[in-house]
């Protein structure tokens, strides 16, 4: 039997790894693809379970795998990333130095949108980058070379013969996804845990895939071509159901970019998950349309047990806001999360800074509609123009950063006109701090409760990885009030 090691390098940074540690649900899909291809897969996970390259190293010698294969994988994503890009590739360079023999393949947004670039560069040592959805792909693929046959006509592959690159047309979408499973059991999952109170292990879960909106910071569109697919809710629960029996998962995240697009649908998989009753607490992501929409229906995201409702608001304005095709405004943003308190349920807001219009006025803006729309928790993503999204061509005569390793949501990239990159990490200091400093306040006088416990949890988490993150840059911080920081900061 060939064997097939996926690998999860070992990438780390301070944004959303400070709250958990979420098992990489794409390679668990391509593991179900690479078994029934009739390979023996295995995942090693160094990211979630803190291992370095050497220990890749030794995993590869221990596993002698045939094939060796790495994603564009960041927690929380379903496809946004591009930090983890240049570690996938230094682990897949260390595959070749252990075997040069050993098949090397990469796939996700990054590899899709550049194939050329990955391939062009030998030092990179792939063989095969995977260009799109990977299921159907990465099975006819490992067949394939298990057979020792063609892989000409295997379509959404690249491939460098002769030295040229050789790309094969795209493949068409999955158009039922119900059959389409995770391998759960090649997953250890003692390394995947949420952080914050009541704590617990976490999953990951795909109920849709795609995004057809046109946010043009966001590769979802570009990365599933403005295509919408969604599994039925049965299949959905039954996946929740396993996931909690047998694997004893009680948070789990659904990362779909769209979750909510279809109503009917979104309200029937309520109702199921409100009827099985499972001890599991759901987060999820939803755009503030749809939670406007289901402002009759939102207590049944109460009682299915979504705890936590991420929305990304992105602007302090609507010229931002417009700017960003985001399709909203001021005043949905804040209809939405008026919602969201009213039926308790924790909302959780993006704030994006650092365009190339961006100043001190504008920072100090963004703090006061952060502060004045007041959601539960506030994030501010620094823009980041992931290659092959509308803003990566319009800001490109501001991007100072081409190292994909820092493009991680936290890093400046773009240097924008009347700043300098240190001033947005300062101003990105300035946010948090500001937020936050507002924001405990109004925490620690409610009444002892499960929302007060939760919040407080995840604030002692957020402000230890951003006090040690800034600490760093030699950002001095104010002082917050008393409760506020981790144990080991007091």
């Amino acid at each position: 039997m060939s064997k097939i090691l996926l690998v999860v390098p070992p990438y780390h940074c301070w944004g959303v790894q400070i709250i958990g540690t979420w098992p990489p649900l794409q390679l668990a899909y391509v593991g179900s693809s690479a078994e029934k291809a009739g390979y023996e897969a295995r995942i090693y996970d160094a990211m979630s379970k803190d291992r370095t390259f050497d220990d890749i190293r030794a995993e590869i010698e221990r596993f002698k795998p045939d094939v060796v294969m790495a994603f564009d994988y960041l927690p929380v994503t379903g496809s946004i990333s591009t930090a983890s890009v240049p570690g996938a590739l230094k682990a897949l360079a260390i595959a070749k130095e252990v075997d040069p023999g050993v098949v090397t393949m990469i796939g996700g947004p990054l590899p899709t949108s550049l194939p050329a670039q990955i391939l062009g560069d030998p030092a990179n040592r792939v063989d095969y980058v995977l260009r799109g959805e990977m299921d159907e792909t990465a099975e006819e693929l490992l067949r394939r070379l298990a057979e020792g046959s063609s892989v000409d006509d295997v379509q959404g592959i690249a491939f460098v013969r002769d030295g040229e690159i050789v790309m094969t047309p795209l493949r068409p979408h999955i158009a039922d996804l119900d059959p389409i499973t995770p391998a759960w059991h090649l997953l250890e999952w003692d390394a995947y845990h949420y952080n914050i109170e009541p704590w617990g292990r976490m999953a990951s879960i795909l109920g849709s895939r795609g995004c057809m909106m046109g946010c043009s910071f966001c590769s979802q569109r570009v990365f599933w071509r403005g295509d919408w697919r969604a599994r039925t809710p049965e299949r959905v629960i039954e996946e929740i159901r396993e996931l909690v029996e047998k694997y004893q998962v009680e948070f789990i995240t659904m990362i779909d970019p769209y979750p909510t697009c279809d109503r009917e649908r979104w309200e029937h998989l309520l109702d199921l998950l409100i009827a099985e009753a499972m001890p599991v607490k759901i987060l999820m992501e939803t755009r503030v349309e749809d939670i406007i929409r289901d402002a009759d229906i939102l207590p049944k995201y109460h009682a299915a047990g979504v705890i936590h409702l991420y929305m990304g608001l992105e602007a302090s304005s609507d010229e931002m806001l417009d700017s960003f095709n985001k399709g909203t405004d001021m005043n949905l943003n804040k209809r939405a999360l008026d919602l969201a308190r009213e039926n308790d349920l924790t909302s959780e807001a993006s704030f994006m800074i650092g365009s190339p219009s961006e100043t001190w006025e504008s920072v100090e803006r963004t703090i006061e509609v952060a502060i004045r729309l007041n959601p539960d928790i506030a994030v501010f993503p620094v823009i980041t123009p992931m290659p092959g999204t509308p803003i990566h061509e319009e800001y490109k005569d501001r991007i100072r950063v081409t190292d994909w390793s820092q493009y991680n949501l936290a890093t400046p990239i773009v240097e924008p006109h009347e700043m300098t990159i240190d001033e947005v990490n300062q101003a990105l200091a300035k946010c948090y701090m500001e937020f936050y400093r507002h924001k405990a306040r109004e925490v620690l006088a409610l009444p002892d409760s499960f929302k007060r416990r939760y919040m407080l949890s995840a604030f002692k988490e957020m402000m230890t990885g951003y006090s040690d993150q800034f600490t760093a840059l030699g950002i001095t911080l104010p002082m917050l009030p008393d409760g506020m920081l981790a144990p080991h900061q007091k």
